[in-house]
């Protein structure tokens, strides 16, 4: 299980979250989002210079997050089962033949290994018409 799909399971519970830059935020979770974005409710902030200031909510952009610190009494076991669905993979020759050369028009034919004149330009080879190789110098 991802770990921003196991915070987005924690609404109501209390937390304390320090911050990269050395704040310290304590308050209840009202919601994560999938950038691990958090919003809080009843917060005392702490920085590092400052004394703590509380307020009625506040949001965290997710890359600001150091880490989490999670009450004691959290049930581990049944928030870290992991109850999204997987997702079903092709199977069998579709998948076999998806890989490597020829299923998406590599050399020749449009899904084949050999021929002339499918694939991306013609009978350019690999790589598609014009502009797609290695780069065509400048321009001057």
């Amino acid at each position: 299980m991802k770990l921003v799909r196991f915070l987005m399971k924690l609404n109501n519970e209390t937390v304390t979250v320090e911050l990269k830059n050395g704040s310290v935020v304590h308050g209840t979770i009202t919601g994560v989002d999938m950038q691990m974005n958090t919003h809080l409710k009843t917060v005392k902030l702490t920085t590092r210079t400052r004394d703590p200031v509380s307020l009625d909510s506040l949001s965290i952009r997710g890359n600001n997050i150091r880490y989490f610190v999670l009450p004691d009494a959290l049930p581990l076991d049944t928030l870290l089962v992991d109850d999204a669905p997987k997702p079903k993979g092709r199977r069998g020759v579709e998948a076999a033949g998806a890989r490597g050369r020829g299923a998406r028009g590599g050399r020749g034919g449009p899904g084949g290994g050999g021929g002339g004149g499918g694939g991306m330009g013609g009978d350019r080879g690999r790589g598609g018409g014009r502009g797609r190789g290695r780069g065509r110098g400048r321009g001057f």
